[in-house]
């Protein structure tokens, strides 16, 4: 066959800070002052993924807030814990699992967040959960670097899963080691029904192997064919006959005639496309069959390379589908944000789509940078986030605007509005009073347009922001700029940090006046600091001694921290190692105390495009 495409628990990190001492954006106002307690109160930082109500444009409530957006969703729906409804798993970023507890019923799933690292296992670019040895529980299968087979054996129970690492790879019936290409997500059921697993790998020349377990335990897998049902996948999407293999593969049966079907994406699908099986018998599969869109879901056009899930997920006898987009040749950008789609099976069979967005979280795309400010002069601080590029406008990104309804000590934010100010990518807002007139002005990075400055020309209770190209802030490397504003000389004014893609961080002086800044640059690269790659600072003063320290955002997962060991006059950075905080990649931090209760919070950025909170604790 040869076919075309179409075209809840926390975890908690030490680190110390002054209880009195409020922090603004992490980008200080100017009237900010230093703590001034000689002794720290140390507290932790506690992730939650919903610490309070945050509404979106239509003023409906997200169920996960805080989640932290996707990009790449890989889901998995597998009942972990034995207790008869299905819980979700989720390979979002490189080696990492995040678990999602069915915290309802088999009949009403609602799920509740636990982990971004699931027993910390190390699954690289692909996972599959399946009862491998037939003993009652779910064992792991995953990828071991580089394109091999991986075995998570589960030596626990069927209701308290426990994992242990195999020392090998998994192998063919030769003793080879098992080949699987990594950025295919292979699959694996009894397909023939006689009780040994069939393990399916899309190939990158348009077929898919089949393998066969040589037992019942699974230990080794023979190969039974090259060319599965003489399957041949060919992109077509500019004519030449490309070919690339099923990058993801499912198995179900979904009408329920006793056979499994074939459901697979592929790099160049838009769709899912659904493979019948005409065979006579479970025991004798044919699926030679002419591929076509699923049924009921024909019309999909995403960005390609979507992973099908067929599951009862509602627990009334048949199956539902639900799929992944991991964004293929089709402008991944159109999928940054709506990318788990889920349609319930109703009566008949038909299809009917309930959501684009099955984990309904803050997501703005890819990339988020966030900032704290009052930026209606009700006394509490709303939030704003920049992103790297609107999923809906692809030409720029924009600035989003949470007003807090809520109150200074009870935040509760609302998605009220978004600021188009400037054709840029990579927005990242900080906001400060820079003409001392009383309301916020706003500093913007940009990808490739340095540090954009807007004059706040409304009133502190109504800002409108105009853009004052005269001072632009011009750096030597304008790549990603991540601008933080902080007085960290001690003269009354705003200086200056912006991190930048090559993970300097750059200091400019503000050798103006409250009234009229002028910024000189000090150093490309502040105390040799270099956080790898894509530096996102922010000013805060962790640990009590009245100075400002600095905390890095960075491309690799995981805060940095250095501490300010110099005068309140003269900064000097070094390494501050007893500070990590566990986040996700492309890292944007901003500090501030949402809650009045002098601990200060931390709302970060992320790749996937969404928001993670960790809230101020005080340790036991």
């Amino acid at each position: 066959m040869r076919t075309g495409g179409r075209g809840g628990t926390r975890f908690a990190v030490l680190v110390s800070a002054a209880a009195a001492f409020v922090v603004l954006a992490a980008r200080h106002s100017p009237t900010a002052q230093p703590a001034r307690e000689a002794q720290a109160t140390a507290h932790a930082f506690e992730r939650d993924v919903t610490p309070f109500a945050v509404l979106d444009e239509h003023g409906r409530p997200y169920t996960l807030p805080f989640l932290g957006g996707m990009n790449v969703p890989r889901p998995q729906f597998v009942d972990i814990d034995a207790d008869g409804d299905l819980d979700l798993f989720i390979h979002e970023y490189s080696s990492a699992l995040w678990f999602l507890e069915n915290v309802g019923s088999a009949a009403a799933p609602r799920f509740a967040w636990r982990t971004d690292r699931y027993h910390d296992l190390d699954i690289a670019e692909w996972n599959r959960f399946v009862d491998l040895d037939r003993d009652g529980d779910f064992d792991l299968l995953a990828e071991l670097r580089y394109s091999y087979v991986r075995v998570f054996r589960n030596t626990g129970t069927a209701r308290a899963a426990a994992f242990r690492a195999d020392p090998d790879t998994l192998r063919t019936a030769r003793g080879e080691a098992l080949f699987a290409d990594r950025q295919n997500i292979p699959a694996l059921v009894d397909l023939d029904c006689n009780g040994r697993l069939d393990l399916f790998i899309g190939r990158v020349d348009g077929t898919v192997a089949r393998y066969e377990a040589t037992g019942a335990s699974a230990e080794r897998f023979a190969l039974l064919t090259e060319r599965f049902e003489n399957i041949e996948i060919i992109g077509d999407v500019d004519s030449t006959g490309t070919r690339h293999g099923a990058n993801t593969m499912a198995f179900a049966d979904a009408d329920q005639d006793g056979d499994l079907d074939l459901y697979w994406g592929d790099f160049f699908e838009r769709g899912v496309l659904y493979i019948e099986n005409r065979g006579t018998a479970c025991a004798t599969p044919a699926l030679r069959t002419e591929p076509v869109p699923v049924p009921g879901a024909d019309s999909l056009n995403t960005s390609g390379f979507n992973v099908p899930i067929l599951v009862d997920l509602d627990a009334d006898g048949d199956l539902d589908f639900l799929m992944g987009v991991l964004g293929g040749a089709f402008n991944p950008i159109r999928s940054a944000s709506d990318n788990f789609y889920y349609w319930e099976r109703v009566n008949g069979g038909r299809l009917i789509l309930r959501t684009r967005r099955f984990l309904n979280g803050i997501d703005l795309g890819s990339e988020s940078a966030p900032a704290f400010v009052d930026l209606d002069g009700d006394g509490d601080l709303d939030m704003v986030a920049g992103s790297k590029i609107d999923p809906h406008r692809s030409e720029t990104a924009r600035l989003h605007v949470f007003h807090n309804e809520g109150t200074a000590a009870a935040p509760a934010f609302r998605l009220a509005d978004t600021l188009d100010l400037a054709i840029a990518y990579h927005q990242s807002p900080a906001f400060g009073d820079l003409d001392g007139d009383g309301d916020p002005d706003l500093l913007l990075g940009t990808w490739n347009q340095d540090v954009l400055f807007f004059r706040n020309a409304g009133s502190r209770r109504e800002p409108r922001f105009v853009q004052d190209t005269a001072a632009t802030i011009r750096l030597p490397r304008a790549g990603n700029a991540m601008p933080a504003l902080a007085d960290i000389d001690g003269d009354g004014d705003l200086d200056l940090f912006v991190g930048e893609a090559s993970g300097d961080v750059n200091y400019l002086r503000n050798d103006g006046t409250r009234h009229e800044p002028r910024f000189v640059l000090v150093s490309e690269r502040v105390d040799d600091i270099d956080a790898g790659r894509r530096s996102a600072p922010a000013l805060i003063d962790l640990d009590g001694d009245g100075l400002l320290d600095l905390v890095l955002g960075r491309e690799d997962a995981g805060l940095i921290a250095f501490r300010n060991a110099g005068t309140r006059t003269g900064p000097r950075f070094v390494p501050m190692p007893e500070f990590t905080i566990a986040t996700a990649p492309f890292s944007a931090p901003a500090f501030a105390d949402l809650d009045r209760d002098g601990r200060i919070d931390l709302v970060n950025g992320t790749l996937g495009g969404g928001l993670q909170f960790f809230r101020g604790r005080a340790r036991h």
